[in-house]
């Protein structure tokens, strides 16, 4: 008997920098209920789905009463009766409440929780958890973790222009090694800071609050924390989230915490400098989301030793995967479900980045809540990589060890992706 969409509650939560956020839940006619959290990022493309925000003054202009009164005078009535087997045409419906790119109308944020919403009511309703409800019985693996050890940019009011200094445990054997290997880094790092008195608390997503003289600076240290725990550059290797749209002004890229200004030519030749220097495997957004001339030649300089990463840069979007693709631009995707509005969406830019042998990167956002939902994405649709933000932080920590029982319960099946999880042309570990 197919179970139909009865009744969708929404209501007002609050997300890990105190704001508030969008929360849905998808009643069954058989009784079963499904939920879903909206997330919001700090730093945004400027062609992302936006959170739909009631602006004025009262709490600072960020509550959502707009977005849920949209999701009961709209989006419930567009989907009630709707058997909840047939997600896609759910997704779809929705999208067609608000066809605009950026979904400001109907709000990018109630249209993703309530996508969410309508998966996990889907998997409790096959008696399914939503991994293995999205794998249909294919194979899955562990994705490989990107980690924040320092927070930056948008994440710790820009007290150091590169946003994210994070590591990846591509020598670990299983996803609880990875957890173990990136405690004794994170750990470590916290001592060094310690010892030279530049431990001054954590970022928005959990990372060491960034006290640094220089953006280099940071990345000596984490190169040092991972030494100093005991681990090899093969074992432990460094990711970057540029975010480099954050500071391109007039043409130019503009750090203040040194106080340079970079054309895109130079600003290429400093990465490269600390690719040179130190253990990069993967650098997001490495360039603005408007310079892909920038795009297209430092892909065509490292594509085939490193991960690159586009965020700002595809916003989640298959079409722009393929655009980016055909122009020689980036090897890997982020994939952030809000940045769309629904889970459909962000399938359909995965399933583009397959096809071209590409990376893909499951990330939460700067704004989170408990919701373990993209863990589940990583995981059942075998993405390979999951981006969660720190090591430190509840809602960060739900994640992970979100994570660690799925592993479990996998048992001798249980596979870590590690390398495997890269883009094709980086999997064998002489080629990085």
């Amino acid at each position: 008997m197919a179970h139909l969409v009865q009744a969708v509650h929404a209501r007002r939560i609050w997300d890990s920098r105190g704001r508030p956020t969008v929360e849905v839940e998808v009643g069954l006619s058989n009784g079963v209920v499904g939920r879903g959290v909206a997330p919001a990022g700090a730093s945004r493309g400027s062609r992302e789905a936006v959170d739909l925000r009631d602006g004025g003054e009262s709490l600072g202009g960020m509550d959502v009463q707009k977005a849920l009164h949209n999701i009961r005078a709209h989006i419930a009535p567009a989907i009630r009766g709707m058997p909840i087997a047939d997600r896609l045409s759910i997704d779809q419906r929705l999208m067609a409440l608000d066809p605009s790119a950026t979904r400001h109308e109907i709000g990018g944020n109630a249209l993703i929780a309530t996508s969410f919403a309508v998966l996990d009511a889907a998997a409790r309703d096959a008696s399914l958890p939503i991994w293995k409800y999205l794998s249909a019985g294919a194979e899955v693996r562990l994705p490989l973790p990107e980690i924040q050890i320092f927070g930056g940019g948008a994440h710790a009011g820009r007290r150091v222009d590169i946003q994210d200094f994070l590591v990846m445990p591509v020598g670990a054997q299983s996803f609880d090694e990875a957890m173990v290997m990136t405690a004794e880094v994170y750990r470590t790092a916290g001592q060094l800071m310690q010892e030279q008195g530049r431990r001054a608390g954590v970022a928005d997503e959990g990372g060491w609050w960034p006290d640094f003289d220089s953006n280099e600076q940071a990345l000596e240290m984490l190169a040092r924390a991972i030494t100093r725990a005991g681990y090899r550059f093969d074992q432990v290797a460094i990711s970057l989230d540029i975010a480099a749209s954050e500071f391109r002004h007039g043409g130019f890229y503009q750090l203040g915490l040194e106080g340079r200004r970079y054309t895109t030519d130079e600003w290429i030749e400093v990465l490269s400098g600390w690719i040179d220097r130190y253990p990069i495997l993967s650098i997001e957004d490495p360039v603005a989301e408007d310079d892909t001339p920038g795009m297209q030649a430092f892909t065509q300089r490292w594509g085939d030793h490193i991960q690159i990463v586009g965020d700002d840069y595809l916003v989640t979007r298959a079409e722009l995967v393929n655009a980016a693709a055909e122009q020689g631009a980036c090897n890997a995707v982020l994939l952030k479900p809000n940045q769309v509005g629904t889970i459909s969406e962000t399938f359909s830019a995965m399933q583009a980045a397959n096809r071209f042998g590409w990376g893909k990167v499951v990330s939460a956002r700067s704004g989170e809540t408990e919701d373990v939902m993209i863990v589940h994405l990583a995981i059942g649709w075998n993405a390979g990589q999951l981006k969660v933000g720190s090591f430190a932080r509840s809602e960060r920590m739900a994640k992970w060890n979100e994570a660690l029982r799925i592993e479990e319960a996998l048992g001798a099946h249980a596979v870590y992706a590690g390398r495997s999880g890269l883009p094709g042309c980086l999997r064998n570990p002489g080629q990085a």
